[in-house]
């Protein structure tokens, strides 16, 4: 006799709690600004210039050269894979570097950027603070490439303001000459509200003892406590439960 399958309720929570290792594409829309508002602002203008006819709107100064600098947690990883990934979706040019990029990877964005003076081209360079020797003399003569342009952007991170890292004197001075901003991460009491927030703003109610929950037994980064909002609400309706402290350990438990 033929055993009859699980109704698709039962297998649906299952597959959610093996998803959420699946950290959401970075974006600006996912990015919480407390703190960085100015920073963001800055971020969406360059957003709409990529939708622009380069030629016809060229970008402004203070567009091409912007270093990013804060603690680790911070976000300034998540806000450079969010602008590489808007200039894909514009049809631009966009990388990513850092210390574990090769050799061929600086003088491969090199020769591209030279050769294509007024298309947008979006570089980021990640954790400036560890480039190596090599490194730190590819991205002098991109920054120069760069500052030479119209339509190219520099956007640059590190641990440190720009006059603090232990760079080769000419790069440090030259990360500085666009514009800083400090990033700053959010306290607990910030993620806090932004996690309560997000429900509220999903139609969702969390017991009280489930954000203080999240802070101290899941990962401590927005992004994955925002997949795992998602992942709660679609739990919660498919089992028709609140979310309870008890329906989160379960949603957790499912995926190991």
């Amino acid at each position: 006799m033929t055993l009859p399958s699980s109704p698709p309720s039962h297998r649906l929570p299952r597959q959610i709690a093996l998803d959420l290792g699946c950290v959401p594409e970075a974006s600006l829309e996912n990015f919480i600004a407390t703190g960085n508002e100015n920073l963001l602002g800055m971020l969406t203008e360059l957003k709409l210039s990529f939708q622009a006819d380069p030629k016809a709107t060229p970008l402004k100064a203070e567009q091409r050269m912007i270093h990013v600098w804060g603690e680790s947690g911070s976000g300034r990883s998540h806000i450079l894979e969010a602008m590489k990934l808007l200039a894909h979706d514009h049809g631009q040019q966009a990388w990513v570097l850092h210390h574990d990029s090769s050799q061929d990877d600086w003088r491969q964005v090199a020769a591209l950027i030279l050769e294509n003076p007024q298309a947008i081209t979006v570089l980021c360079v990640d954790d400036v603070d560890a480039l190596d020797e090599f490194a730190q003399g590819a991205l002098f003569r991109i920054h120069n490439l760069i500052r030479e342009s119209s339509s190219q952007v520099l956007l640059t991170s590190s641990q440190v303001p720009p006059a603090n890292l232990e760079l080769r004197d000419d790069l440090r001075t030259r990360l500085a000459w666009g514009l800083v901003f400090q990033m700053h991460a959010l306290s607990d009491e910030e993620k806090l509200n932004a996690l309560e927030q997000a429900a509220l703003a999903r139609g969702l109610q969390l017991s009280g003892d489930v954000p203080p929950w999240l802070l101290r037994h899941f990962h401590r980064d927005m992004s994955s406590l925002m997949s795992l909002l998602d992942a709660l609400d679609t739990y919660s309706l498919e089992t028709k439960r609140a979310i309870t402290l008890p329906l989160v350990k379960e949603l957790l438990a499912l995926k190991n």
